[in-house]
């Protein structure tokens, strides 16, 4: 990946951290890291809503943009690491 990955959070500023890392690098293993953390905090959160069995469709709709940015994320980390 030659692009912008997230790195997580200034804690100063309450910011995105963001960084361009190199192939197989430090940054390139924390914002890997941070992915899947997102990842499983986002399948958490759905989960939670999906238990709950009160959510409307817009509500549940409204999850869409997230979880296919997150798969996206995901697929390129595993098919590089693979």
């Amino acid at each position: 990946m030659t692009e912008l990955r997230r790195l997580g959070f200034d804690a100063v500023s309450g910011k995105h951290a963001y960084a361009l890392p190199r192939p197989d690098g430090l940054l390139e293993g924390m914002a890997d890291a941070h992915t899947w953390e997102s990842a499983a905090v986002l399948v958490r959160l759905v989960g939670v809503v999906l238990e709950g069995g009160e959510a409307t469709d817009a509500e549940l709709a409204a999850f869409v943009p997230s979880l296919y940015e997150m798969l996206d994320e995901c697929v390129k980390v595993a098919t590089r690491e693979s």
